[in-house]
């Protein structure tokens, strides 16, 4: 869709990375480290530095202590800490409980490791999982289960009595967890994160995965990390040294300074992102899209069964060629797609952007 907006100098609210930049403290570290010569292999676990600042990070925002040295991986980026989490557990007929919409580097992941899939659909509107479905479709073959939250597409948020429930099965089958949380410091509405990091007992089965490129405005540099006990670090870490041994060491050292001196960053996220969710909703407000609650990402999810017959992707299509607006279907998300007629747009854009978008939108 990138490439169709290209094509036809549309707006592009498709492909999710932000129009803006990163913040310019952390650009101007990142050249003075580059420039006093920090441009070799770092350890394959990460700087220290960047550990530390993680498990500081990981104790204001939730509470909780973990040690850095032996839990806190960084990789490059949050998708090779899935892929090295995946690989790491995985054997040949394992089967990995995956929730559709889902992000699309998880299936092939598991396959590659000679896994299955078991996908389980969740459905618009409320995108709810059904917990009595999980229970039905596991099997003694079935090794682990992944979740997202805020959750990509749907920009919904896992409930605390999800928690609750993901760890009663968990606990009674001898589950393993890969929770991608990837946008975390992005909740609307007083919409509380549950990571997986505030339940020990959830904790001591997971690998808890997030991005530096979400949280900071700088997808291209690829810079996430995994958190996870010593025991599972330690297969995890065996992976990775084989993947990419180690990440970009001058944007290690850059991110450790930016958590360190400029913690409101994170803490001022969700609501830079809340006010921009605010804008393009309003401004779609007198459209023929019906609007799909966001709770989190920067993401935003609308019906346009009112506008159209055609299937999402010929939609897509239609809105990027004829429109001027890129947008994704929703039912690319999914191994088994249902006939909702439902875009994805992403607004971690400018306000302008947000703005010219929508005129066009509401022009249907």
């Amino acid at each position: 869709m990138t490439g169709l907006a290209n094509q036809y100098q549309a707006i592009n609210l498709s492909q999710g990375f932000p129009e803006f930049d990163a913040p310019d403290f952390l650009k101007k570290r990142l050249a003075e480290y580059s420039e006093q010569g920090f441009n070799q292999y770092s350890p394959s676990s990460g700087i220290s530095a960047l550990q530390n600042q993680i498990a500081a990070l990981i104790a204001r925002r939730y509470k909780q202590t973990v040690e850095p040295e032996s839990t806190v991986t960084v990789t490059s980026g949050a998708t090779e800490a899935l892929f090295v989490a995946i690989q790491a557990i995985t054997q040949p007929g394992d089967e990995v409980i995956v929730f559709d919409p889902a992000y699309d580097s998880y299936a092939p992941a598991i396959e590659l490791a000679g896994g299955k899939a078991v996908h389980i659909a969740l459905r618009a509107p409320d995108f709810r999982i059904d917990w009595q479905e999980v229970t039905r479709v596991l099997s003694a073959k079935t090794r682990a289960i992944i979740i997202n939250t805020p959750h990509n597409p749907s920009a919904k948020v896992i409930s605390e009595q999800d928690i609750n429930e993901l760890k009663g099965v968990l606990i009674e089958h001898d589950l393993l967890l890969i929770s991608d949380e990837v946008y975390e410091h992005i909740t609307f509405d007083n919409h509380r994160h549950f990571s997986a990091l505030i339940d020990d007992e959830i904790f001591s089965r997971s690998f808890v995965i997030s991005s530096f490129g979400k949280t900071f405005h700088c997808t291209g540099w690829k810079m996430g990390y995994c958190v996870a006990p010593p025991n599972l670090s330690s297969e995890f870490r065996k992976v990775h040294q084989y993947v990419t041994f180690s990440s970009f060491t001058p944007a290690q050292l850059a991110l450790a300074d930016m958590l360190n001196v400029h913690p409101e960053h994170v803490d001022e996220l969700a609501q830079f992102y809340q006010q921009k969710r605010d804008t393009l909703v309003k401004a779609l407000g007198d459209s023929r899209f019906k609007i799909l609650p966001s709770e989190g990402t920067y993401f935003l999810l609308l019906d346009y069964s009112a506008i159209s017959s055609m299937d999402d992707v010929a939609f897509c299509e239609y809105l990027v060629k004829e429109v001027g607006v890129a947008a994704i279907p929703l039912s690319v998300f999914y191994d088994s797609p249902p006939r909702d007629k439902i875009i994805r747009l992403c607004f971690a854009k400018h306000t302008q952007t947000l703005l010219n978008a929508a005129h066009k939108l509401c022009a249907l």
